[in-house]
């Protein structure tokens, strides 16, 4: 055999043996080197390329011996290394060997004996290299390492910073020698306590792992690290979840029979023991042994199939330094047919181009995951408006489909399966598309902006004849691995190692974490693909039942378009009808005003756009909200639809003047009559749909949002949680890979570290910061609900149309026909007080068989969104209720206050200026809030009112929405009993003047509108009166020097109002006038008290008034136990001597004159002051009152606390 072919077979052995070394088979590796290496020793050719691949044969085969722990062979092999590296005068070659010697020292415990080689091989590297080296990098990291070893952090991480300050400006930033060294500076501070820096590091190392390696055996000692870095902080529950998935991903890539695994196994059995789950424990044994069986069952089936054929060529006899099937190989092929050469040629150039053009794909698709993205293309339109106008009937014809006769509405709160009807299309051209083939399309238009710039950047190779000719006469398997393995690098020696490397990371190892399976996902369906720069629309059409109002919130996006359609055949003003031709208790403009409300307040963004239509050009505010009108076919004449649009337009921006700059008047009319399809009216309807869609393009081109950079990892995480109603038809085996991912860790609602797993174990995660605004942007899509103020975290909802079933399965009261007595006293109750009970909600939530943590979940969402309010039961600890007052019937009747004293009423507001409207949502938030405030469970509802008894206070307040604003009153029952009545008045006064409870309500609903209407934040809520024409009139009207005066803007007329007086508006202004009324009616000294005073304190007691300190307390807040009991001990023995006291604790003297005000009793006063003093200091209390005590003279009390 020539010197050629037997150089190409030493390549091809050399080659496979790499491989087998690189999957852990050593014992097949050594086979194929020892071949390769006879074959060198038969062989009379010295060139240095042959005695260069003896040194790597060498090598390699002394690093299967370290890892072995066979160092007397491993020192054997590298001699030899080192004298055929002194042959080739390489000093690179033989630093490599002294670090070689170095590690060898490591694995036998020498630290001492390693830091001296290693430090030799930096000397020798230095001279070669100067410092900016990656071998360098590799030297200062292996001396890190030793100084580790030898608990010599700081030197350390010295070194590790050296080394990868070097790898970074050498070989990027994502590379696994970096991740190598962010691995071992986390261990350094993993074993100095740092475990929150050492979590940041494995993060940053795993990370890189993910995306450029499959090493599976370091990604999951890296999940391990964590696991360990948790355990030590008492983080069970996150250990256990880290070693899992290290479990996972060895079991994937079949090293069960790896020590690691084992260790891995053992530290997860010892966190179960921590927590006490012995059986958790016990049970990981079997499940190892378990594991480790079907292992070897797997490894014994591939023995006798898979691998049959290369166990065969590694028995067969090597014969004059070539082996009998390469030989009769040849034979073979040689006597084939020379008419068939051309065909064969043309074939291997054919398939070397395809091999070529999928691995440029594929380093095109890394480079791209790391630093591709395109403009965004897709943007939400959603329809939106009152109940039963036209909303599907308009998108239907919008998206060229014909009107359905018998439409089902789109509401939550309908008992039809379809809870949101969706439609995506294409803005140029108007075609139907599905939101997967989109983000396929980004995902290719990202990948082949790279594979376009690799192939400017290197020509593509061709197979040189001599080279096929010597293909051909080698087997099919060696053909093949070396047709691909020439495609990356015309040098032959260096194409073989690249093969080995790239067949390792691309190998079929069933593994669903590795980017290539991702690849190989998308990569068929580009074969045939062209780009497509189009922009899209996904349409929503938006249910508009008033009951909905309340949840709004979680599926609106400021970054959006929406349609807001009204039925041109109502007016504004009346009630809006039902399907079944029922009245509502809200009108049209009501509706509406809920609508933009809801879509312009809850919005963010503050930004402007100028958009040009119809050749004029004008700004808008963000966000669009076009109208458009339906049924047209009721309107006789064009010009009386014209008029008809320009009265709703005028009407809102009458009432809502703060909207004019978002909301454009398109005058479409829509015929919407599903039985009149004539040519006359198909025309009308397609050139209606074609203005609204012309319309709505000139705004998507203008918006900010469309020209976003969006990463490619995004794309590729919006198809990993998309639920499909598409399937890959054309490519089962990728489709079932996808699903597979889905169906093993995407679940319909995720926390968010569910998701930043995800993220990590795909490659697709970048930083917390790219994370959050990767869902914000799916969330503006309407793909998924994103919480992030939910249960801590924050909270991922996968599939949209679930948790609006979910919803409305919770919120929509229907008629309970059948079923026990008490599931029917659960629907009566509700609809009757607006409360549900845990029992009411695991009966409606029955049938989607959920589990516990996915009703919490669920139940954290809706509270987060103040959709309901959790309230303790007073009856049962262990049962909790549920505040959600929009469920109350309309019909549940006004309280009835004709026993009580009620005041006159007080309203709270904005001007229309600043906030046109205060809808529902806000309103339900408000009556949430207040019952949190006031924790307690006796709050009595009708339609939008509610009515809050202050148990402390002993009144009520009543909090009533009126149209805009709302209206407070208190009241307090009448007692014939004048000293109680007296006592009583009294009360309420304190309680009005000192606690204010209308400033706390107005508070509460300038942070809520602050909070949930984002656009208006900073506007001023301010105090109103009704004057007698009707009108509503803001206090800063009052006429000055006549505090009582009001002038009215309306009517120009003065009036005075009784409210001013009953909520001590003006007496807020000159707290100290009224201070000594109050201390009059309250009197604070005790020993001048009279027997009146104290048979009305008797006749209070007999009232079930508690006088006990304890009770009386005006604070909430919890002290501890410990500080409790201090005050019980001494606050009779401070009594008179409370004040003096209170100042040497440095309370304020406003406290003090506070709890005089509001306690006529000095021990109960003192009680108060230590009270105050306890929250105030916390576990400094007792210290602190004993000095007080100490320097007020008071040295006594001290000692009863000392004692």
């Amino acid at each position: 055999m020539g010197a050629n072919q037997s150089y190409t077979k030493i390549l091809f052995l050399y080659g496979r043996a790499t491989a087998a070394q690189n999957n852990q088979n050593f014992q097949r590796a050594l086979s194929f080197y020892t071949q390769a290496l006879t074959l060198i020793e038969s062989n009379d050719d010295t060139s240095r390329d042959i005695i260069q691949l003896q040194y790597n044969i060498l090598i390699k085969i002394c690093d299967i011996y370290i890892t072995q722990i066979q160092y007397f062979l491993a020192a054997t092999f590298l001699e030899q290394a080192l004298q055929t590296a002194i042959k080739l005068q390489r000093q690179d070659k033989i630093a490599d060997c002294i670090d070689r010697q170095g590690e060898i020292e490591i694995s036998k415990g020498n630290h001492h004996g390693a830091l001296h080689y290693y430090n030799k091989s930096l000397d020798i590297k230095l001279n070669i290299h100067q410092n900016e080296c990656v071998d360098v990098a590799y030297s200062y990291h292996n001396i890190g390492y030793v100084y580790s070893e030898q608990g010599r952090y700081n030197d350390a991480i010295d070194m590790y910073e050296k080394s990868i300050n070097i790898k970074l400006s050498t070989l990027g930033d994502n590379h696994p020698d970096i991740a190598h060294t962010y691995y071992h500076v986390g261990k350094i501070y993993s074993s100095q306590g740092k475990y929150g820096q050492a979590i940041s590091l494995y993060m940053k190392s795993l990370k890189i792992y993910f995306s450029v390696s499959s090493d599976h055996l370091r990604i999951a000692i890296v999940y391990e690290s964590i696991g360990l870095a948790n355990a030590e902080q008492g983080k069970y529950n996150d250990a256990i979840s880290f070693y899992e998935r290290a479990i996972t991903i060895l079991v994937d890539a079949h090293l069960e029979n790896h020590s690691v695994f084992t260790r891995i196994n053992d530290n997860l059995a010892s966190c179960y023991k921590k927590q006490n789950r012995s059986d958790d424990a016990d049970g990981i044994g079997q499940r190892c042994k378990n594991i480790l069986r079907t292992s070897q069952q797997v490894s014994k089936n591939n023995l006798s199939s898979a691998n049959v054929v290369d166990q065969l060529q590694d028995d067969v006899p090597v014969e004059n330094g070539v082996t009998a099937d390469l030989s009769n190989q040849q034979i073979q092929l040689q006597q084939t047919s020379n008419s068939n050469d051309d065909d064969d040629h043309s074939h291997i150039q054919q398939s070397h181009d395809q091999t070529l053009k999928e691995k440029q794909y594929f380093n095109a698709y890394m480079r791209a995951l790391h630093e591709g993205s395109c403009k965004n293309k897709v943007i939400r339109a959603m329809y939106a408006g009152p109940e039963c106008v036209g909303k599907s009937s308009i998108m239907r014809l919008f998206t060229k489909l014909r009107l359905a006769i018998f439409q089902h509405p789109t509401q939550v709160a309908d008992q039809s399966d379809r809870m949101i009807y969706l439609k995506v299309y294409k803005i140029k051209d108007r075609t139907t598309h599905t939101i997967s083939q989109i983000w396929d399309n980004n995902v290719y238009q990202i990948v082949l902006k790279q594979y376009e710039n690799l192939i400017n950047k290197q020509q593509p190779s061709k197979l040189t004849s001599e080279l096929i000719d010597n293909l051909l006469s080698m087997d099919d398997q060696l053909a093949s691995d070396a047709m691909q393995s020439a495609t990356t690098n015309q040098h032959f020696v260096t194409s073989v190692l690249t093969l080995c490397h790239t067949q390792t990371n691309l190998s079929a190892d069933n593994n669903l974490y590795m980017p290539q399976n991702f690849f190989q996902y998308y990569y068929p369906s580009w074969l045939n693909k062209t780009a497509d720069d189009s922009q899209y629309a996904k349409i929503w059409d938006f249910g508009g039942q008033s009951i909905y109002h309340v949840t709004h919130q979680p599926f609106l996006s400021g970054n959006s378009i929406y349609f807001l359609v009204f039925n041109i055949n109502k007016n504004i003003h009346d009630r809006v009808k039902t399907r079944d031709d029922r009245l509502l208790n809200i009108t049209y403009l009501q509706s509406m005003q809920e609508w933009l409300t809801a879509i312009i307040g809850g919005n963010t963004n503050q930004d402007n756009i100028t958009a040009t239509i119809d050749n004029d050009q004008a700004q808008y505010s963000l966000p669009i909200v076009i109208l458009v009108a339906s049924h047209g076919d009721y309107i006789t004449s064009e010009q009386e639809g014209i008029d008809r649009f320009i009265q709703f337009e005028q009407a809102l921006i009458t009432t809502m003047p703060r909207y004019k700059k978002n909301i454009y008047s398109s005058r479409i009319i829509f015929n919407c009559n599903p039985e009149d399809n004539s040519d006359t009216t198909l025309d009308e309807r397609e050139r209606c749909s074609l203005r609204l869609h012309n319309i709505m393009k000139s705004f998507v081109q203008s918006l900010p949002f469309m020209s976003n950079p969006i990463p490619i990892r995004w794309y590729i995480m919006a198809t990993i949680l998309h639920i499909p109603t598409d399937h890959r038809g054309n490519n089962k085996i990728v489709s079932s890979f996808m699903n597979q991912i889905r169906a093993s860790r995407v679940h319909k609602i995720m926390t968010i570290q569910q998701i930043q797993s995800l993220a990590l174990d795909f490659g697709l995660y970048e930083s917390d910061d790219e994370l959050i605004d990767m869902l914000s942007y799916l969330h503006d899509l309407g793909e998924i609900i994103f919480c992030h103020k939910a249960d801590k975290h924050g909270i991922i909802v996968t599939d949209v149309d679930w948790i609006l079933r979910i919803f409305r399965a919770i919120i929509q009261l229907h008629d309970c026909l059948s079923g026990s007595l008490e599931i029917k006293s659960l629907y009566e109750q509700a609809s009757r007080t607006g409360k549900i009970s845990t029992k009411y909600i695991n009966h409606v939530l029955s049938p989607y068989q959920l589990d516990d943590d996915t009703k919490k979940c669920i139940i954290s969402l809706m509270e987060t969104y103040d959709i309901l309010c959790m309230i303790k039961s007073d009856s049962d600890e262990d049962e909790c209720h549920y505040f959600v007052p929009y469920l109350l019937r309309p019909d549940v009747q006004p309280f009835d206050l004709s026993q009580y004293h009620v005041s006159d009423t007080l309203y709270i507001g904005y001007e229309y200026n600043d906030v046109p409207y205060i809808p529902d949502g806000i309103y339900y938030c408000l009556l949430s809030s207040c019952l949190k405030e006031w924790n307690n469970t006796d709050v009595k509802l009708y339609y939008q009112c509610a009515k809050y008894y202050l148990i402390h206070d002993r009144h009520y307040i009543t909090i009533k929405k009126d149209g805009s604003y709302i209206a407070l009153q208190y009241c307090y029952k009448r007692n014939d009993e004048p000293e109680i009545a007296q006592f009583v008045v009294d009360r309420v006064k304190n309680s009005i003047y000192m606690k204010r409870p209308h400033d706390l309500i107005k508070t509460k609903l300038s942070s809520i509108v602050d909070t949930r209407l984002p656009k208006f934040k900073g506007a001023v809520c301010q105090y109103y009166i009704k004057c007698n024409c009707g009108k509503l009139v803001n206090l800063r009207n009052r006429v000055e020097s006549q505090g009582n005066l009001i002038q009215c803007l309306s009517c120009h007329s003065l009036f005075e109002n009784q409210s001013i007086t009953d909520w001590m508006i003006n007496k807020a202004e000159h707290p100290d006038e009224a201070n000594d009324q109050l201390k009059t009616n309250l009197n604070p000294n005790v020993d001048s008290m009279d027997d009146n005073q104290r048979k009305l304190n008797t006749n209070i007691s007999n009232e079930g008034i508690d006088t006990q300190p304890e009770e009386q307390s005006a604070s909430n807040q919890k002290i501890s136990t410990e500080n409790s009991s201090y005050i019980k001990d001494i606050y009779k023995e401070i009594g008179p001597d409370w004040q003096i006291l209170a100042i040497q604790l440095n309370v304020s003297r406003n406290i003090i004159r506070i709890i005089m005000l509001q306690h006529p009793d000095i021990y109960i006063q003192c009680y108060e002051m230590l009270h105050h003093c306890a929250m105030q200091y916390g576990s400094n209390f007792k210290s602190k009152l004993i000095d007080a005590l100490n320097e007020s003279d008071l040295g006594e009390v001290a000692e009863i606390l000392n004692e």
